[in-house]
């Protein structure tokens, strides 16, 4: 069979994951694999139309397409979203429909879901045959159980493009509403009262209903906001991968082009951050993603402790759960406080006029105040996955990170804790012993409420004087 490889890395062969694939091939000689480096040459295929089409053709004649990518900041690398926004600007979908597809992805497994989640939804909407997803972590080849496993997840895909298996598709097709947002033209505005309000957006001139919400929330914060159009910013490219960042969080294109000025100068030094944009196929814009690809440079480390943080997005996000969890996993490892997101999805001016109001008062007073909402699963599980990878296998790699996590507090391992291992040694004896442990089975649920009843009996006390 003809199997095309979508690669998603910037660095082309040198990518981990096309090790895999080149892993892949070895294991089944008798198939043609063919690596169309689609990352690493993105800006080059959106100029050459040529050549964009040579690759469209090469798919158009494929028996099965992977896509095989690295993760960059919860999804595929920004070229490699444009590339899949240019699969339908122009008009080459029906090269992708009823193929069959996988994908494949190399990580520390940090929203590795998301990724796939997104692959997916893009092969449904093109109509593909999707048979699974494959992640690995980066130094899973080295193991023998991994690599078999590597193999009969290629084998699935084979045997389903084969024997023409049906496959059900995962996600219905999004349906946008048609709804042209007019805001009103009266308004109270909100007081910064010293608060450096950005907002930030990749707002074009044909989308009307971003750049009326964008202009009425900044008529909300009075004269107190900047707008920054990531359009107007000298972006000479996006991420390359090439981990310069690692040692000290200086990027290869330092002095290059206005990222990074604009990110630690104005972005990081702001209070309130207002984020603002459309949606393109399952995700933002590529603008957008390579905004966050770029923000790489400060590696794992968060950037906007304590900030508040909102987004404003045109189009159905309601439909695409995959992305909200993405904004809001993002801001919160960013140990940035949420104040909501702001859609034009349901069609009512006067609502939408109402939100973006709220959304500039609150974020005024809870950048007062102080206001950081706990973080869930989405940030704590996240930030163990970085706290283990840069303590051991990636500190060489990633010092910077290393540095900031002993100053954050990040290591904040369990094992550790020699107080609580001392007790769970001697509990562990303890408990073999029968009666020992039908009287601690007994006891268990008022045990584990006594502490809290103490601390309030005492906090009520220090009220009351």
């Amino acid at each position: 069979m003809n199997i095309i490889v979508l690669n998603g890395s910037p660095k082309g062969e040198m990518s981990v994951t096309m090790q895999y694939v080149r892993y892949l091939e070895s294991a089944f000689p008798q198939h043609a694999f063919t690596q169309l480096h689609i990352a690493q040459r993105g800006r080059a295929l959106e100029r050459d139309h040529e050549a964009f089409s040579a690759v469209i053709e090469q798919i158009r004649q494929a028996d099965v397409v992977l896509w095989a990518f690295p993760l960059y900041y919860m999804l595929v690398h920004g070229n490699y979203k444009r590339f899949i926004e240019m699969i339908w600007e122009r008009d080459v979908t029906s090269a992708f429909k009823h193929k069959y597809t996988a994908s494949l992805s190399t990580s520390i497994h940090y929203y590795d879901h998301t990724a796939h989640t997104y692959i997916q939804a893009i092969s449904d909407d093109l109509g593909m045959h999707y048979t699974g997803a494959y992640s690995a972590e980066m130094r899973d080849l080295f193991e023998e159980d991994k690599r078999d496993a590597l193999v009969a997840f290629a084998t699935r895909l084979l045997d389903a493009t084969e024997r023409h298996t049906q496959t059900a598709p995962r996600f219905a097709s999004l349906h946008p509403r048609s709804f042209d947002y007019i805001p009103a033209e009266t308004i109270s505005p909100v007081a910064t009262r010293g608060k450096k309000v950005i907002i930030l957006t990749d707002a074009e001139p044909h989308q009307a209903n971003l750049n009326h919400m964008v202009a009425r929330l900044q008529r909300a914060f009075g004269d107190g906001a900047e707008t920054i159009n990531l359009h107007n910013v000298d972006i000479k490219g996006g991420c390359l991968g090439c981990l310069h960042c690692g040692y000290d969080n200086e990027c290869a294109y330092e002095g290059k082009d206005e990222f990074i000025d604009m990110h630690r100068q104005r972005l990081q030094t702001a209070d309130i951050l207002i984020f603002a944009g459309a949606i393109r196929d399952r995700y933002l814009s590529a603008t957008w993603k390579t905004f966050f690809d770029r923000s790489f440079f400060k590696t794992h480390t968060p950037g906007f402790v304590g900030k508040q943080i909102g987004w404003i997005v045109s189009g159905p996000l309601s439909q695409i759960q995959n992305l909200y969890e993405i904004l809001e996993a993002w801001t919160q490892l960013e140990r940035a406080n949420l104040l909501g997101i702001v859609t034009d999805e349901f069609g009512d001016a006067t609502a939408i006029d109402g939100l973006l109001d709220d959304l500039a008062a609150r974020s005024v007073r809870y950048a007062l105040e102080g206001t950081v909402a706990p973080q869930t699963f989405l940030a704590i599980g996240g930030t163990k996955i970085f706290r283990d990878s840069v303590w051991g296998s990636l500190r060489t790699v990633f010092r910077a990170d290393h540095l900031a996590y002993k100053r954050m507090g990040t290591y904040d391992f369990p094992q550790r804790d020699l107080r609580t291992r001392a007790l769970n040694a001697l509990t562990g004896v303890l408990l073999q012993i029968p009666a020992i442990r039908n009287v601690f089975v007994s006891r268990i649920k008022e045990g584990m409420v006594q502490p809290y009843r103490k601390l309030l009996d005492k906090l009520q006390t220090q009220a009351a004087e």
